[in-house]
């Protein structure tokens, strides 16, 4: 995995030096779609019955955007996501790793010729397929096990993205809506939680 992240974060510092070379990226006012590729920072936690303390993580992807009006700008983002999620509690530590599809509707305010300011708001679809939790009186477990969190996740992320040509930062909160707890009483409720920044390009 850490060969994979060095690999496409090369990929992205390549194409985003590119970028400050090129005329341009994306028009808002004349593009119809846009590809991405986005990289970034998660401090995530669990709440619900267990509230947990924060943790940290990344989250890495490639997103397809779709104007939905030839006269406004506004967009349909969708992609896919591996991100890390999870929290630090009384047990010990638990990471939870998914795949994350969003469908995102972006609405893009031009602030200079070069500069957009693109808030948004949709839900997320995702599955865990990775994770760990390190007890804290010692041993561990894959945190998909029976008796600790359930795979499938649905929830909202709010945030706001800024477009420099083709250079794309954004901060913003998931804020997951699906009980994931499988853990015995009295935890009956668990949600995932996370802030998240992340930079990128678009083409």
């Amino acid at each position: 995995m850490k060969k994979i992240l060095m690999t496409l974060v090369a990929v992205m510092i390549s194409a985003t030096s590119f970028a400050q070379m090129s005329s341009g990226g994306f028009q808002l006012s004349n593009g119809s779609t846009y590809y991405g590729l986005r990289l970034g920072y998660t401090s995530t936690y669990i709440g619900g019955d267990v509230d947990s303390k924060s943790r940290g993580g990344f989250n890495i992807g490639a997103v397809l955007g779709i104007k939905c009006s030839p006269s406004t700008p506004l967009f349909l983002e969708t992609g896919l996501y591996y991100t890390e999620k999870g929290g630090k509690w009384d047990l010990g530590n638990t990471r939870l790793d998914y795949l994350e599809i969003p469908l995102l509707m972006k609405y893009g305010i031009r602030a200079t010729d070069d500069l957009s300011v693109l808030p948004y708001i949709g839900p997320t679809f995702s599955i865990g397929v990775a994770g760990k939790t390190k007890f804290a009186l010692g041993g561990e477990t894959d945190s998909f096990d029976d008796g600790m969190f359930n795979r499938f996740d649905v929830g909202i992320k709010l945030g706001c993205g800024v477009e420099y040509q083709m250079i794309y930062a954004e901060l913003g909160y998931h804020w997951g809506i699906t009980n994931i707890s499988d853990l015995p009483a009295p935890i009956d409720d668990a949600f995932n939680r996370a802030f998240y920044m992340n930079i990128g390009i678009n083409f």
